[in-house]
């Protein structure tokens, strides 16, 4: 076996655990890379039976069409359940208050819908494609990462997970965030998608958009999100997308990787992490990751 054999195999026997521990797991599923490699890796582990789980979008209204077109389609395509709720509904019915301003995004929002979606349908544990490469929060969490009953999490109350052993046992109310791809970097996920052949949407690879120019990072005018300020530059560039979040905090890369070769050698030479060079959100603070998974973010 090669590396991504052992990966994969990992992956795969997470969510069988997952199938097995669990009475109502669901896969949370934005139309991204890893979400979209957990697809792929639940096909490979239940075909050729139906997912133990539905596909569940917290949908910003804010997301990108690419993503979306891609979710739907997907979903149509494998003849699975998606569940999408909106933020949207959320702020109104909740009567929240949508963050204003100049860099004002609804992505902290998500948190909301997601605790309230978990509630809705009773779910005990929501599959997650978080890497701990990704951000300093992501590499204190397990596997298995227990939430209390009301969706925080303690990273002091971290379970050993030692010989691949995975405890899911946990008190009415609370619920668990399964990551079965955690131990795959950003490289290990863009090898296995070439070697699979995954079909990812085209916002991932280099193609002229036109984009807002604000401190120093090149935002999307897609959607009029972004309203433009008088110190803002607009302009058409060349780029492609290393994550796909909300739009409201999620920037372009100058790029002209087109292919999925192309897009690998970009990230060998790379030494920034994709959310690190691009997610907005996680650059407010320090510790911005981490309080936001401790309020309940995914």
């Amino acid at each position: 076996m090669d590396y991504l054999d052992q990966l994969e195999s990992e992956a795969i026997h997470i969510m069988r655990e997952v199938a097995g521990q669990f009475e109502r797991p669901a896969l949370l599923f934005s139309g991204g890379k890893d979400s979209i490699t957990l697809v792929h890796l639940a096909l490979k582990a239940f075909r050729p039976g139906k997912f133990p789980f539905p596909l569940v979008h917290i949908d910003t209204g804010h997301n990108f069409q690419e993503a979306l077109d891609y979710r739907d389609d997907l979903a149509n395509r494998i003849g699975e359940k998606l569940i999408v709720r909106y933020v949207e509904d959320t702020i109104r019915t909740k009567k929240l208050k949508e963050p204003t301003g100049r860099n004002a995004t609804r992505n902290g929002l998500q948190t909301f819908t997601l605790l309230d979606t978990i509630e809705e349908f009773e779910f005990d544990a929501c599959i997650g494609g978080a890497r701990r490469d990704e951000e300093k929060a992501r590499a204190k969490e397990r596997v298995f990462s227990v939430r209390d009953e009301f969706g925080s999490w303690d990273p002091k109350r971290q379970r050993p997970e030692l010989w691949n052993l995975y405890n899911g046992r946990i008190h009415k109310g609370e619920n668990v965030r399964v990551f079965p791809i955690s131990n795959w970097t950003e490289l290990d996920v863009w090898n296995y998608i070439r070697r699979e052949k995954i079909e990812l949407p085209s916002i991932y690879f280099a193609h002229d958009r036109e984009l807002i120019i604000r401190d120093g990072k090149l935002m999307a005018t897609a959607g009029g999100v972004i309203k433009p300020e008088a110190d803002d530059q607009i302009v058409t560039r060349r780029v492609r997308f290393r994550t796909v979040g909300d739009i409201s905090c999620t920037a372009a890369s100058p790029s002209h990787a087109a292919t999925l070769d192309d897009v690998i050698d970009e990230i060998q030479a790379t030494r920034i992490s994709e959310r690190g060079e691009t997610r907005m959100d996680d650059q407010l603070s320090e510790a911005a990751m981490e309080d936001r998974k401790k309020g309940g973010y995914f």
